[in-house]
């Protein structure tokens, strides 16, 4: 299949890798002229240096050159520039391509999902549009190391088809029809990330940690039922297997920001030291605001925000956190 990848970050370049690994004709496009030169002339991007690109990878500034004929077209560029970032392509996609997004993020502005984005923005219907999530942390995958993911379509021949295209020894897709859970994990897990990050660079262990990622996927399931989501999806490789790996890991960039900011960084400062985009400083903001919407208790993800937007203590998140009235265990 003849495939353009959109974002040359980390991620989008590493997908890229793995859809020529899996046999595909790969167009990368990337805004800036000097990384697409380096990823040309040396076959390295300067976003991760663990990768080596494929040289089935071609890579371009040039937005026509990058789409043209493709019949899949992945999106992996920041979620809360994506609006501003694809309204050019929408002209010049054909009529029959199918969009498959990579990002993880609820728009800020609108409180939309990254599919209704890309429905909007680029004119695809729903039906062609998929989405790609679970423990996809890139510099392992740059690695080759064994890494399962999750493609979920509302149209599951359009699932399978996809898991054909980016399937490799090391990365195996599964396929799920529930776009919204899906979606809905990717998005909440970089925030719960965060408070992780902050009560670990705080000096709290392992207790504090397990205790935020179960109740970190309580809210997120109560989100995402409430939205019309599957409870299954939430045990499974999108739900509990993307949190795990963005919670606690040194390669996941919200992590890490967590931690700088639990260690008495301030906001900018921690942005300016964790490389990438950690989506759910911004995402935390939207997944707060779609919550008290559709009346969502999501005191996990409420505290994040405060403690990133509102000038909220670290001390007093936790303190906030522990006070609330006592309940069973589970959703």
């Amino acid at each position: 299949m003849r495939v353009a990848v959109l974002g040359a970050g980390s991620w989008g370049t590493t997908f890229a890798a793995v859809l020529a690994d899996a046999g595909n004709d790969v167009v990368l496009w990337g805004r800036d002229p000097d990384v697409i030169a380096q990823i040309l002339a040396e076959r390295t991007s300067p976003h991760i240096a663990e990768l080596t690109v494929p040289d089935a990878v071609d890579a371009t500034t040039d937005r026509e050159a990058a789409v043209r004929g493709a019949e899949l077209v992945a999106v992996a560029v920041p979620a809360q520039s994506a609006r501003e970032i694809l309204a050019p392509f929408a002209p010049l996609l054909g009529p029959d391509v199918v969009v498959l997004s990579l990002m993880k993020g609820i728009e800020l502005a609108t409180g939309l999902r990254m599919s209704e984005v890309l429905t909007e923005v680029l004119g695809v219907p729903p039906e062609r549009v998929a989405i790609l999530s679970g423990p996809n942390l890139a510099r392992e995958i740059a690695q080759h190391q064994p890494t399962a993911t999750v493609i979920a379509a509302a149209d599951e021949d359009l699932a399978q088809r996809l898991t054909a295209v980016c399937a490799t020894p090391w990365f195996r897709p599964y396929t799920n029809t529930d776009v919204i859970g899906v979606e809905l994990c990717g998005a909440v897990k970089n925030v719960v990330a965060i408070g992780i990050g902050v009560a670990q660079g705080r000096g709290y262990g392992d207790n504090t940690t397990a205790t935020l990622i179960t109740r970190g996927l309580a809210e997120i399931t109560r989100l995402g039922l409430a939205m019309g989501a599957d409870r299954e999806t939430f045990a499974g490789l999108a739900g509990m297997g993307d949190l795990f790996a963005t919670c606690d890991s040194p390669l996941s960039r919200n992590h890490q920001l967590g931690r700088r900011i639990g260690e008495g960084m301030e906001l900018e400062a921690a942005l300016a030291a964790t490389p990438g985009t950690a989506e759910g400083v911004k995402t935390a903001s939207s997944v707060v605001a779609l919550a008290r919407r559709i009346g969502v208790d999501m005191p996990i993800s409420s505290a994040v925000a405060a403690v990133l937007h509102e000038g909220q203590s670290v001390d007093l998140m936790g303190e906030l956190l522990l006070a609330r009235p006592h309940k069973a265990d589970g959703v």
